[in-house]
């Protein structure tokens, strides 16, 4: 019998551009090969001799630290004719003298990460394994066994591959779309995205166990969810809600999630300083679309954050209708961004697969940790909060009536007339192949007021409430707060004889005074006095105030079935030292009737800005083109030290900085600059102006990069 040499691998080709291409992974900068689960992939060897026909290679494929059989961390397995969709297997495709051309595929619910594969010969010798390198395996949303699967190529085009997007804030009436750079194809962020997963608790306290868990997206986002914010672990960013950001860089700074998971992982896992809701969203959102799972970021406006779980926001305001903090436990805040992806819920049943609420901003902790989700949309829809995870809170955010106390000074405490659909408007995420903005509210509750929509609140309350779901009732209160009853909720305010509105007589400008007017109506056939106490303070996105710029009363006399208007000015002195980053104004007038009614109005302001961005000319990948951005000085007098900040995926490597010329009060100026697109499609670039005197004003633009001839 003829003897054979040593069988050696001399080179391995791991097919980069046919495997990308097939498994939509091309974008992943770098020589890794990067696959997805439930999908197969070449590779050729270069062999020293060829194989004999009675000779087979064994492969070995492992993750993670004491990889092992039983965990499914690891899988040994011959080539085979047969196809199996539930293991790893491999087929020989060609053979041509020393190179053999192999098909590996994964089961649809493979563990996600970083594998190392090894061969050794099949024949009668013993031979030891040989280390053939490294790839990485994603989840996989164009396979339909994949519990991430997503039937719709547009679809996962946006959710998956898309690598910006945009990002909508301000107030429910007036709502703004600032572009977010979520950047899943840049440098190394793949290699973060993995080590987020390996600095969780509960892989430093059980490694191999945790890596045993990764096949699950319920598993991978809830892990995600934590480690986007620091609260618990050295997650990626640090939470600030004070207005102040000494030592670190305002959440509003942030043009995406790239230069955060940089920072962070070149700071050896220090979080970074600092972020608010978007930041986490848009983080988060990188991380997910980058493992592979369809992910887009939402916000609601008029969110709950409703601390004693009683699915009702109650505020606590003075005479003034001034926020009293020290009270005020709930809060509304003018919006609040979160996150959705896509997956099926092996845990509840089909009935709850497809969009899945997740939450990296640390406002409650969930079962010890500051994360959120996933709650099944559909779960939220049909009040069904006793389901896995975190479905109270998420209910709340949406669905939670607004309760206001009038407190008064002797420590008593009366309802207040104020309007229960203000919760949950607007749910707000960004279309599919464009900038527009959709509307899926009808995703998250039944029409408002409907007989529905009622009958899925008081579901909600009898399964939060019952001793069965909840454990115990006192754990809905508390200790020593002011948390209510049911019997509390079903006393409705008196509906007062009187309606008052806000009415902006002029757009509301950055640098401008401010123009408004309160406007009363009586609803009766008899004449009625009315005290009017009127605020205004500057706010946070939270609706915590800053600083109070307005304090005045007035007493109307209204007559039968009359309106009366009381004008108000704010000039901007009284509010450019106490504004923040957010531009946001909060006025409120409670309204105090004859016979003991009360009424509080209020207005949630946000002041515009101006920028304009336009690419003069067709962008061609390779080829510099000229972009204008016009700015204005918003202010009455001259400003100086301004800049321009600018990044896009695709268009520019890094950040640009570009100097402003000072300029007038009021001045309008043109600035150009160039870039050099490196990748065709749509591409998003975002420009900031930048200025010590006012807060940042934002803007962004879609340039469609043509491929070069």
């Amino acid at each position: 019998m003829a003897t054979h040499s040593r069988i050696r691998v001399t080179e391995v080709d791991w097919r980069l551009l046919s495997n990308g291409t097939a498994h939509h992974t091309h974008e992943y900068p770098g020589s890794e090969l990067v696959v997805r689960r439930g999908q197969r992939f070449t590779f050729t060897l270069e062999l020293n001799r060829p194989l004999e026909s009675e000779e087979t290679l064994i492969f070995t494929v492992e993750t993670g630290p004491q990889a092992s059989e039983a965990l499914r961390t690891k899988a040994v397995f011959q080539t085979s004719e047969l196809e199996r969709a539930d293991t790893w297997m491999a087929v020989k495709e060609a053979q041509t003298e020393n190179t053999v051309t192999f098909s590996l595929s994964s089961p649809p619910n493979a563990i996600i990460g970083r594998y190392q594969l090894s061969a050794r010969v099949s024949s009668r010798r013993k031979h030891s394994d040989r280390k053939l390198g490294e790839f990485i395996l994603l989840f996989n949303p164009w396979c339909p066994e994949d519990d991430v699967f997503l039937d719709s190529e547009e679809e996962r085009q946006e959710y998956v591959l898309n690598d910006s997007g945009i990002i909508f804030r301000g107030v429910e009436k007036r709502i703004r779309a600032q572009g977010w750079n979520f950047g899943q194809f840049e440098e190394d962020i793949l290699n973060i995205c993995l080590s987020i997963l390996d600095r969780t608790p509960s892989y430093q306290d059980d490694p191999a166990t945790d890596v045993s868990h990764r096949h699950d997206p319920i598993y991978v986002t809830r892990a995600a969810s934590a480690m986007v914010n620091s609260n618990n672990d050295r997650g990626v960013v640090q939470g600030q809600w004070q207005g102040k950001y000494g030592g670190g860089t305002s959440p509003l700074h942030w043009r995406g999630s790239v230069a955060i998971l940089h920072k962070w992982f070149k700071g050896r896992f220090k979080p970074v300083k600092y972020g608010q809701c978007w930041v986490f969203a848009g983080v988060l959102c990188t991380v997910l679309r980058c493992l592979g799972i369809a992910t887009r970021v939402v916000s609601n406006f008029n969110s709950a954050h409703d601390t004693d779980r009683n699915l009702s926001v109650d505020k606590y305001v003075d005479s003034f209708g001034r926020t009293l903090e020290d009270l005020t436990e709930d809060s509304m805040w003018n919006f609040h961004v979160w996150n959705e992806s896509w997956f099926a819920r092996q845990d509840l049943g089909p009935s709850y697969n497809g969009w899945q609420v997740l939450d990296a901003t640390p406002q409650e902790e969930s079962e010890g940790v500051f994360r959120c989700g996933p709650a099944s949309v559909t779960a939220i829809r049909e009040g069904d909060v006793h389901l896995a995870h975190d479905g109270p809170f998420v209910f709340a955010e949406v669905n939670a009536d607004y309760i206001t106390w009038l407190w008064n000074e002797d420590e008593s405490r009366e309802r207040v007339y104020s309007d229960t659909k203000k919760i949950g408007r607007c749910i707000s995420t960004k279309a599919v192949g464009s900038d527009s903005r959709v509307d899926i509210t009808s995703l998250y509750k039944y029409p408002e007021g409907s007989r529905k929509e009622r009958q899925v609140y008081s579901n909600a309350m009898k399964k939060l409430f019952s001793v069965e779901a909840s454990g115990r009732r006192a754990r809905v209160r508390r200790g020593g707060g002011r948390g209510l009853w049911r019997d509390d909720l079903l006393e409705p305010a008196t509906k007062p004889s009187i309606t008052g509105k806000f009415k902006v007589l002029e757009p509301p400008v950055l640098g401008h005074d401010l123009k408004l007017a309160l406007c009363l109506t009586s609803l009766t056939s008899r004449a009625q006095r009315v005290q009017v106490n009127l605020s205004g303070a500057t706010i946070l996105y939270t609706r915590r105030p800053v600083a109070e710029i307005l304090h005045e009363s007035h007493t109307v006399k209204l007559g039968p079935e009359e309106e009366k208007k009381i004008p108000i000015a704010i000039s901007y002195s009284q509010y450019k030292e106490d504004l923040t980053e957010d531009k946001k104004i909060l006025l409120a007038a409670m309204c105090l009737v004859t016979k003991g009614e009360k009424l509080l109005v209020e207005k949630d302001i946000t002041l515009e800005d101006f920028i304009t961005i336009k690419v003069l000319g067709p962008a061609v990948v390779g080829v510099a083109v000229a972009v204008e951005v016009m700015v204005l000085n918003p202010l009455s007098e001259r400003v100086k030290d301004c800049m321009l900040m600018v990044e896009g995926s695709g268009l520019l490597q890094g950040q640009l900085s570009i100097d402003v010329p000072s300029l007038k009060p009021q001045e309008k100026a043109s600035v150009q600059f160039k870039i050099t697109p490196f990748k065709s499609g749509p591409r998003q670039l975002q420009v900031d102006f930048i200025s010590p005197h006012f807060p940042d004003i934002k803007g962004f633009v879609i340039v469609h990069v043509a491929t070069a001839k």
